[in-house]
């Protein structure tokens, strides 16, 4: 299977490549922990223009991957600064305003306010789910140290249409994503009911979550190439 796959696509070692995406995948990062408060908060159709904006992202991360992304940021320090730290601002400010949507939910929970549950955060932390999963997708950290180095490590640099090997491997990435975040979504769905009926319950995932992405910050920032 190896052998024919190298053959046709030039990717050497799919295998380990498939696995390991599955890998990667399935560790708790921004994007997945974003699809999943909207689908638990604002229901299944906003989940899925979320899911879009990563795949579109991730789509994005992969031309620049293939383009030789990595030896851009590796030549220009300064470049890679500037997205590093940009990209670690703006996860910590979508995680703040999670908390600060948080803390007015147990505070209205305290005093016995009913609200809707869609409103546990701050319009800003849910709204246009499709642009602010695809601006988090291009900042994810886990993505960005995915597509520069473990991901170009499976294309053969002397096949003869490289184009087709990342066209492949992408493709692969996707559908392995789309899979995940469908699961995602469903479970997000599954427990939209019990965060309406229980505020501090909704509160208490977007206070983790905005925590979470928090440390997504600082781990970006963090980073090295």
């Amino acid at each position: 299977m190896n052998a024919l796959i190298h053959a046709t696509f030039g990717v050497s070692d799919f295998w380990t490549f498939f696995f390991g995406t599955i890998f990667i995948v399935l560790l708790p990062g921004p994007n997945s922990m974003y699809v999943l408060s909207v689908a638990a908060q604002r229901g299944v159709r906003l989940a899925y223009q979320g899911a879009c904006g990563i795949f579109l992202g991730d789509f994005i991360l992969m031309v620049l991957s293939a383009g030789g992304m990595a030896a851009l940021l590796k030549a220009n320090p300064t470049l890679f600064y500037a997205v590093k730290y940009s990209g670690a601002a703006y996860l910590g400010w979508i995680g703040l305003q999670m908390l600060l949507g948080s803390c007015r939910g147990w505070l209205n929970a305290k005093q016995q306010v009913v609200v809707d549950a869609a409103r546990v955060e701050p319009q800003t932390s849910m709204s246009k789910p499709f642009t602010k999963a695809l601006i988090i997708s291009l900042m994810n950290p886990k993505a960005i140290l995915f597509f520069i180095s473990f991901f170009i490590q499976f294309v053969d640099p002397e096949f003869s249409s490289p184009v087709l090997s990342y066209g492949f491997l992408g493709l692969v990435c996707q559908i392995c994503s789309f899979t995940y975040l469908t699961v995602i979504i469903l479970v997000g769905a599954k427990l939209a009911d019990a965060f309406r009926r229980r505020q501090r319950l909704s509160a208490s995932l977007s206070g983790g979550v905005g925590a979470m992405f928090i440390g997504f910050g600082v781990k970006l920032a963090t980073a090295t190439l």
